[in-house]
């Protein structure tokens, strides 16, 4: 994450992602002979942003459904699929995640770990393009930016759900000597899940452990992050027991690998360290290890209602 700036442009960010609280795509097919080619029309925005909620029909090209940016750069295709690093990771085009080809209005990707996957592109507009997969009818939608306006901090903030998740763990490193004593205080480790219902977490009360594979988790629930109005870099994190009551926090971000957490209940405030670190591929980290606790697959969920997908398959 590029250093967390005082003041952001929010005439920017309103422009940059309005169309993340649009209900509805209208199917307009701008010009999809577009005058130059299609490794022009790619290569015109550094970054492509994947509008998650914007997507049509009800299958998933698993390498779009958890990327937050997709870059085309000389036959080579570049994702961020982690909050971690973004916007510094590779220069903020992210990491390497495969091979692609461009002709005739279709894009054939030969991704890492998903294989190979074949598009029509259709221009939506000056800076919109719809990647249509034709084997599982369905679209999405992939908005244009070039670095130096792309505003990464929105990005993070408005997605630190999946920022949660990235790692195997977080230790709890530092507790305030003010505040009252509390039942959290004898909580040590928290995990928050990915894949299933996207919101489980678990939490332990061991102590100094080196590999989070060993932590023995005593006890699991849901958890849910909340906005604060008028504060874009403040959060709430609710801890919902399933045997006990819930824990409130107020939760900003440090950097990349810490997190604060003000207990309003008590008037303490803990920090978080990041163990584990998890870079997203599909299924498993870098090195082909699966997460811990849990063989679910991490990917970015849209929270708009599914639609069927008005594009007809020319290719069938």
């Amino acid at each position: 994450m590029r250093t967390i700036k005082i003041l952001l442009s929010f005439a920017l960010t309103a422009t940059l992602f309005t169309s993340c609280y649009t209900d509805e795509v209208i199917i307009n097919d701008f010009d999809n002979q577009p005058g130059i080619s299609l490794h022009q029309l790619l290569n015109s925005y550094e970054l492509w942003y994947v509008d998650i909620n914007q997507t049509l029909g009800n299958g998933e090209t698993p390498f779009l459904q958890i990327a937050f940016t997709l870059s085309f750069r000389n036959g080579v295709l570049y994702a961020n699929n982690n909050l971690v690093g973004f916007g510094s990771q590779g220069n903020g085009y992210g990491i390497d995640v495969g091979t692609y080809d461009a002709y005739n209005m279709i894009l054939d990707v030969n991704h890492d770990i998903d294989g190979y996957e074949t598009f029509d592109v259709y221009q939506i507009d000056n800076n919109t393009i719809e990647l249509y997969n034709p084997f599982n009818d369905t679209s999405y939608f992939l908005n244009g930016y070039q670095r130096s306006t792309f505003d990464y901090d929105f990005v993070f903030y408005d997605n630190i759900h999946y920022f949660l998740q990235e790692y195997e763990a977080w230790e709890k490193t530092y507790t305030s000597d003010f505040g009252a004593i509390n039942e959290f205080d004898e909580e040590n480790y928290l995990q928050f899940l990915a894949g299933g219902n996207d919101s489980e977490f678990r939490s332990s009360q061991d102590v100094n452990i080196g590999n989070p594979d060993n932590i023995y988790w005593d006890y699991t629930g849901v958890y849910g992050v909340g906005d604060i109005s008028g504060n874009m870099y403040l959060k709430t994190l609710t801890l919902d027991y399933d045997f006990f009551d819930n824990e409130y926090f107020e939760l900003s971000v440090i950097n990349d690998q810490r997190i604060e957490l003000f207990h309003p209940s008590s008037e303490t405030v803990y920090e978080f360290t990041g163990r584990g670190y998890i870079q997203f591929l599909r299924e498993a980290d870098a090195s082909g290890k699966r997460l811990s606790g849990t063989s679910k697959l991490k990917k970015r969920k849209q929270k708009t209602a599914k639609k069927d997908n008005p594009r007809v398959n020319t290719r069938s």
